[in-house]
C-alpha cells in the first residue's frame, strides 16, 4: 500500500493447513491478535498446542493468558527460527506471490475484500500435495470424522 503498511495475523491449523481466523490492523498492537484467536477458539476445536514466534503481540500476558485460559499448551520459536513455524511461512509466500503483489490494493477496505476472497480459495480451491491433493478445507472435515469414529 502506497500510504503505509497493514499487519495480518492468522491461526492455522497445522496438520490440515486450513486458516482458521486472521485479522488486519493498521497497528501492531496486540488486540487484533487476540480477536482472530478467539475467533478461532470460539469456532473450532481447541488445540493441544499453540506455536507463534516470539513477537511482543504473541507474548503479551493478555494474549498467553487466553491460551492459558482455554487450556492450551504455549509453544514459542527460538529467537531467529522461521523454520519452527514453517506452515504459517509458506502461507504468507504463497498469499503474498499469488494475492498481494498480483494486486495493487490502495485502501485497507479492498485490501480486506482480496484477502477474504483469497483466504477462502485457499481453504476451498487450492488443494495441498502434502495433503494427497485435498483442500484444507478438505482435510479438516476428514479429521473431526477421524476423531469422531475413534
Amino acid at each position: 500500500m502506497r500510504r503505509g503498511f497493514l499487519y495480518l495475523v492468522a491461526v492455522m491449523d497445522w496438520v490440515t493447513r486450513r486458516v482458521l481466523s486472521w485479522r488486519v490492523s493498521n497497528t501492531m498492537d496486540v488486540e487484533f491478535c487476540i480477536k482472530a484467536l478467539e475467533e478461532a477458539l470460539a469456532r473450532f476445536r481447541r488445540p493441544e498446542i499453540f506455536n507463534s514466534d516470539q513477537g511482543g503481540q504473541f507474548a503479551s500476558p493478555r494474549f498467553t493468558g487466553v491460551l492459558q485460559q482455554a487450556g492450551v499448551r504455549i509453544s514459542m520459536d527460538g529467537r531467529g527460527r522461521w523454520m519452527d513455524n514453517v506452515f504459517i511461512e509458506r502461507l504468507w509466500c504463497s498469499l503474498k506471490y499469488e494475492c498481494i503483489y498480483l494486486h495493487a490494493f490502495e485502501t485497507g477496505s479492498e485490501l480486506r475484500a482480496g484477502l477474504t476472497k483469497w483466504i477462502s480459495y485457499y481453504n476451498t480451491g487450492r488443494p495441498h500435495s502434502a495433503l494427497a491433493g485435498q483442500t484444507p478445507d478438505e482435510a479438516y472435515r476428514a479429521s473431526e470424522t477421524d476423531k469422531l469414529a475413534a
